[in-house]
């Protein structure tokens, strides 16, 4: 469960973060981009292997966060569905779907 999420600052599960992270069923996780910015297949696929039927991205305070079209095309063809939001809205969704789906969310805390 996601707590709160303000700019630059996450708690879930009790726990303070401060840089990016993606939660998963099995926990929370730092996350690194390969370029910054921009959301790729790689940056995501070694949080996949848990199976999600919903990957939310979180894409900053502002929304600047990019997802490239080949992770859509990649979690389109995996059957996995991809809600793109900015992070405060990425954070309620993943709250209201993870009791109901396997959703994985990704989520960058800044920008």
């Amino acid at each position: 469960m996601i707590e709160r999420y303000r700019f630059g600052e996450l708690v879930a599960d009790g726990k303070r973060y401060t840089t990016d992270v993606v939660v998963t069923p099995n926990g929370v996780n730092g996350w690194w981009r390969q370029e910054g910015h921009r959301v790729a297949v790689a940056d995501l696929a070694p949080f996949l292997s848990s199976g999600p039927e919903v990957v939310v991205v979180g894409t900053g305070d502002s929304g600047l966060m990019e997802v490239l079209p080949e992770l859509r095309r990649y979690l389109e063809a995996q059957g996995i569905d991809l809600i793109a939001e900015t992070t405060d809205r990425a954070c309620q969704t993943y709250n209201q779907l993870s009791g109901r789906q396997r959703v994985v969310a990704a989520l960058h805390l800044t920008c």
